[in-house]
């Protein structure tokens, strides 16, 4: 036993032949004046009668079979066509005695040839085959593309199959070869007395019809896996014709005769799918097909809807190996926006997108493949920011918000169509929270941000101007305490400094929530210096010169 194992395995065993049925068949022999031309030294006519000689030598007594020949009495006469020997009986010396007697003459009637021998057959009432062999195309102002037509539509199994002999132009080649595509016939071509003798051979003797072999199917789990043993679906099928639908049973056998098919299974458990092309000769073979490895089972189980960002129960069964999670995503897209393992409880909490559309609940096998899936319905949720329309600027305000109110969800201010913020405040135990305005008058907007990832509700608000001022010395001694009297918001961070003129460093410093006015300390050497307000200790919004004298 031999077995090739790809997609398939096969094993071969021998196999026997058996004759088709043969129709009735004319031989239609060009006899014109053309078949004097010579190849290798011999006049065609003469190959054709030594090959048309063998080839009856070899012809079985019972083969019905007649002639018909064209061109062979008189010159320029496109009637000039006679059925010289009507299939039946053993008709082999007659015919060979007729060809040997041909001395070509005339034109190349092949087209009305050809119709004279069907009607002999009686083609329009039996299966009829004419073998036409011709030296050149048509002279006698018929369409053999036309007649192959006519002749198949009115025939119960009407076939011409030609053979070109020593037919070189493309035109003539191409006039012959639609006589026999429109009768389903075959087209050959001929050089010389071999390649004649080989063609007459091959459509005088059609293929003998092939024997039916066995063939048997299984599975295997993985490849050189188990034999399957549970029912599996099969199809097997030949191009786009079915040999077998949706046949239940673990592994089968039929009969099927030679060709190339296609055999597919399904798994019922997981529906897991695999295929394989295959070929039937003469021996009988098993085709084996690998399935992937069984995955494992699970199920999920969850409502059907849920409003967006809300956090769902999804209850489950399945491995519980190790990483095993349940996922919230997109169908048909391998990324997920929330997941957690399954050793964390049952029910699992899942928090759901917070745009709403439809998701899939997922259960990952060790956070490597999806064996279970379902789906879920994400409706819009309740969201809603409050707030006054102007605040000042560095100001507080309050902020009511409605939202999923997940772990890390936030409300923030910032640049209008910008990522950054000034300010934020978690949502999680403050309903109404307090926000801070940005120290730069403008407009902004306020944004509820789910689970710090993306930003779901967006509002508009206007930060108006707020005064700010210092009042101090404008000349001072070095290493003077003074005191700076001063205006401006008053937020935890806020400080007022003294430094170089343009820079950011300082020399000593007070916040504001020490008092007003506070007091500084100018720096031990004299110069040119500034007094600043600064805002939550990140920008300065104001400053003013002052002197250090010695």
């Amino acid at each position: 036993m031999h077995k090739t194992l790809l997609a398939l395995g096969i094993c071969l065993l021998p196999l026997s032949t058996m004759a088709q049925e043969r129709p009735q068949t004319i031989l239609v022999l060009d006899g014109s004046g053309s078949m004097w031309g010579q190849i290798d030294g011999a006049a065609k006519i003469t190959i054709a009668q030594e090959v048309i000689g063998s080839l009856l030598a070899d012809l079985p007594a019972d083969q019905d079979i007649g002639l018909t020949v064209y061109g062979h009495r008189v010159k320029g006469d496109c009637e000039d066509i006679q059925t010289l020997v009507l299939p039946g009986g053993d008709t082999r010396a007659a015919i060979s005695a007729a060809v040997n007697g041909i001395q070509p003459k005339g034109k190349t009637p092949l087209s009305a040839a050809v119709i004279q021998a069907a009607e002999a057959l009686r083609f329009i009432e039996e299966k009829a085959t004419v073998i036409l062999v011709s030296d050149g195309r048509e002279t006698c102002e018929m369409d053999p593309c036309a007649v192959g037509r006519q002749l198949e539509q009115s025939g119960v199994d009407f076939t011409a199959h030609v053979i070109g002999f020593d037919v070189t132009d493309p035109a003539d080649q191409a006039e012959l070869q639609c006589l026999a595509d429109e009768t389903g016939g075959t087209f050959r071509t001929a050089a010389n007395a071999s390649e004649l003798a080989e063609a007459m051979f091959v459509i005088v003797e059609p293929e003998p019809d092939p024997i039916p072999v066995e063939v048997t199917f299984r599975a295997t789990n993985g490849p050189d896996g188990e034999t399957i043993t549970d029912d599996l679906i099969w199809t097997v099928r030949n191009s786009d014709q079915p040999v077998v639908t949706n046949r239940s049973a673990a592994s089968f056998g039929i009969s099927m005769t030679s060709g190339s098919f296609m055999a597919e299974v399904l798994r019922p458990q997981d529906e897991a799918t695999a295929e394989g092309a295959f070929t039937v000769g003469d021996q009988a073979m098993e085709v084996v097909i690998s399935l992937p490895d069984l995955l494992a089972q699970a199920t999920l189980d969850a409502p059907d809807e849920a409003p967006a960002g809300s956090t769902l129960l999804v209850s489950w069964t399945g491995p519980d190996e190790g990483q095993d999670n349940i996922q919230v995503g997109q169908p048909g897209n391998g990324a997920y926006s929330y997941y957690a393992y399954v050793d964390s409880g049952n029910p699992v909490e899942i928090i759901l997108p917070a745009v709403p559309g439809i998701y899939e609940l997922r259960y990952k096998h060790r956070d490597s493949t999806v064996i279970a899936t379902r789906p879920i319905t994400v409706t819009p949720s309740d969201l809603s920011l409050e707030f006054p329309a102007q605040v000042p600027a560095g100001g507080s305000f309050d902020v009511t918000w409605t939202g999923p109110d997940q772990n890390g969800d936030n409300i923030q201010i910032g640049p209008v169509g910008e990522n950054g913020y000034s300010y934020y405040a978690y949502t999680k135990g403050q309903n109404p929270l307090s926000l801070i305005a940005p120290a730069q008058p403008g407009p902004y907007e306020v944004r509820y941000k789910f689970r710090d990832r993306e930003v779901i509700l967006i509002q508009p608000i206007e930060v108006t101007a707020t005064p700010l001022a210092l009042d101090f010395p404008r000349q001072v001694k070095a290493g003077e305490n003074f005191e700076v009297t001063w205006t401006g918001p008053d937020q935890n961070g806020d400080n007022i400094q003294i430094g170089p003129v343009g820079e950011s460093s300082y020399t000593n410093y007070a916040y504001t929530k020490r008092g007003n006015p506070v007091t500084l300390k100018a720096p031990d050497q004299a110069g040119s210096f500034e007094v600043r307000y600064k805002f939550r200790d990140k920008e300065i919004v104001l400053a003013h010169p002052i002197t250090v004298t010695d």
